[in-house]
């Protein structure tokens, strides 16, 4: 007597398996469950509003293609056999989990529930993108919030790899092919040693400056700030002394801190930098201001993202 393979026995009962599911319908176990609930055919049929004969040929239907009998039948109506009785208790489980998945995505299609996944360096941070995080998370407390903290060049890069949902960034850092929005902007002011001569200003004019060494990392330069010095000081008659290093705001501030220069920063950059050896002056009759915007893909279709972003430019106006 030859014996099958595991694989060959497996192939069979899946056969059988997908044969079963070609002789049962969903419409037939709803129907079977009510006439369950309540013990009748002929209630079960006026709560569907359908005929009785429909409803007894759905469930004859079922038991053959089931191959057990679930109801015996009384002169009084129906109850399960035992049989019955487990079909029916597994069939409201699924149904249920079922509900209950249908609930979910149903959730997340509303953007009600998910995860939304940022970006941001926190040299960037400001009082803005603080209380979108803050209104959004109390409006929606079903979205989750993954957070990265890394530099601008490879936040674009979770972007485009589509392992970030959304980064937030100085205006002008490159970012092809994707969806840019500005929402806030910040000043700027001078971040010098705490120890320096001019760290007693209440604000510092630029006729001050045209003898400093400025130092200004990537997150600067992104922003444009090495041209502003460069400008600035040429406009009072100097030439300015001035290092671009392509290194991230911490390390620009802690070479502050040891005398190697004086930056340029945005006023909410300057907030999260607590370092005692670096003071933070604003620059007498600045108005220049430094705009942040938000990056993400076009195709994105995350339905949390979409109800953040229009929270976010109504914060804006």
């Amino acid at each position: 007597m030859r014996h099958r393979s595991k694989d060959a026995r497996h192939q069979v009962e899946k056969s059988r398996g997908t044969q079963l599911y070609d002789k049962v319908d969903l419409l037939s176990i709803i129907q079977a469950l009510i006439v369950a609930d309540h013990r009748s055919v002929s209630h079960a049929a006026r709560i569907l509003g359908v005929r009785q004969s429909a409803v007894s040929r759905r469930i004859q239907a079922l038991e053959d293609g089931l191959g057990v009998s679930l109801f015996e039948r009384q002169l009084n109506g129906v109850r399960p056999t035992i049989a019955g009785q487990r079909f029916f208790e597994r069939t409201r489980a699924a149904l249920a989990e079922i509900d209950h998945a249908i609930k979910n995505a149903a959730a997340a299609g509303r953007g009600a529930e998910g995860t939304i996944r940022i970006g941001v360096s926190s040299s960037d941070c400001s009082d803005f993108l603080c209380d979108l995080l803050r209104a959004f998370g109390e409006a929606h407390p079903g979205v989750d919030f993954d957070y990265f903290d890394w530099p601008s060049r490879k936040l674009i890069a979770g972007i485009m790899e589509r392992r970030l949902d959304v980064v937030f960034v100085i205006s002008g850092t490159p970012a092809p092919g994707c969806d840019v929005e500005t929402l806030w902007s910040a000043g700027i002011c001078i971040a010098l040693p705490a120890r320096h001569p001019l760290s007693g200003c209440d604000a510092i004019e630029w006729e001050l400056l045209k003898d400093e060494h400025f130092i200004i990392g990537r997150e600067g330069t992104a922003a444009g700030l090495d041209d502003y010095a460069t400008k600035k000081i040429a406009n009072i008659g100097s030439r300015v002394s001035l290092a671009t290093h392509d290194v991230p705001q911490d390390l620009v501030m802690r070479l502050v801190s040891r005398g190697f220069g004086l930056s340029l920063v945005c006023s909410s950059a300057a907030a999260g930098h607590s370092d005692a050896g670096v003071a933070f002056r604003p620059i007498a009759g600045e108005e220049k201001r430094v705009s942040y915007c938000a990056v993400w893909l076009p195709g994105n279709d995350n339905p949390a993202l979409r109800r953040f972003m229009s929270l976010a430019r109504s914060l804006s106006l």
